[in-house]
């Protein structure tokens, strides 16, 4: 780890593509930084790598020396492989030099002094997902998924996969949880009931938010698509969730 303190590193992941696991990220990252922390956040998701759109990021990242400087949005320093690759081209590596890419964000970004340094995973269990288990033993995860009895099915895996790895699972983001009308108030469960409860008690964790269909409020001066603004219902779940995850997860002693 370049630049100072081991910071507590919390991967972010899924079973599947399509939960809203990089939302999440972003949104829980913001969150830390608002109550204070000091907080990096890797977009570990190298094929589908979204964090700078969706926060909003137009910078690159500079060079200062040999060291990579990340870019800081929202309080937040981030580094992405979308920082790398020119207009929105895919990546096609091969496993071995994924992990190479994603040992660079470890070693050659000057991250200064973290308190939690958050990962975006890949959804699934493929290459990145244990390079990360492997390079960071210590690693903390949250598991997100959907209310629906299958999505949560599949998260199970890498629930599982996390505990197989020593990787201590701290809790489930259940995200889609319901539309609330903004007329009657009232919610619909448009992906089914259930699912969260089930994965965090297959997990034996609880259950850190629930997390509706809502879309931020955008501010064209301030353009950041996918993060919800403090005062956003939202952003006071996630808000909650920060706290929740600060209690349950001190960061390391420097």
């Amino acid at each position: 780890m370049s630049g100072g303190k081991e910071p507590t590193y919390i991967a972010i992941a899924s079973g599947k593509g399509g939960v809203g696991k990089s939302t999440v990220s972003v949104n829980l990252a913001v969150a830390l930084a608002r109550m204070g922390k000091k907080v990096g956040l890797i977009d570990a998701d190298i094929y589908g790598f979204s964090v700078p759109d969706m926060m909003g990021i137009t910078n690159r990242p500079v060079l200062r020396g040999d060291s990579i400087i990340p870019v800081e949005r929202f309080g937040v320093k981030v580094i992405s492989m979308g920082f790398f690759v020119e207009d929105n081209a895919p990546v096609i590596w091969r496993g071995p030099m994924l992990g190479k890419m994603l040992n660079n964000f470890f070693q050659e970004v000057e991250w200064g002094d973290l308190d939690y340094l958050l990962l975006d995973l890949p959804p699934g269990t493929g290459d990145v997902a244990l390079d990360v288990h492997s390079m960071l033993p210590a690693c903390k995860e949250i598991i997100v998924s959907t209310p629906h009895p299958t999505a949560a099915f599949v998260a199970a895996r890498a629930g599982a996969m996390a505990l197989r790895t020593d990787h201590e699972v701290i809790g489930v983001v259940e995200n889609m949880a319901y539309f609330e009308s903004q007329t009657t108030g009232e919610k619909e469960y448009v992906f089914g009931k259930g699912g969260g409860d089930k994965l965090a008690e297959e997990l034996q964790v609880p259950i850190l938010g629930r997390i509706p269909l809502r879309q931020p409020d955008w501010n064209e001066k301030d353009f950041s698509p996918s993060v919800y603004a403090q005062d956003h219902p939202t952003g006071k779940i996630y808000e909650t969730m920060a706290e929740k995850v600060a209690s349950l997860v001190p960061t390391s002693i420097s």
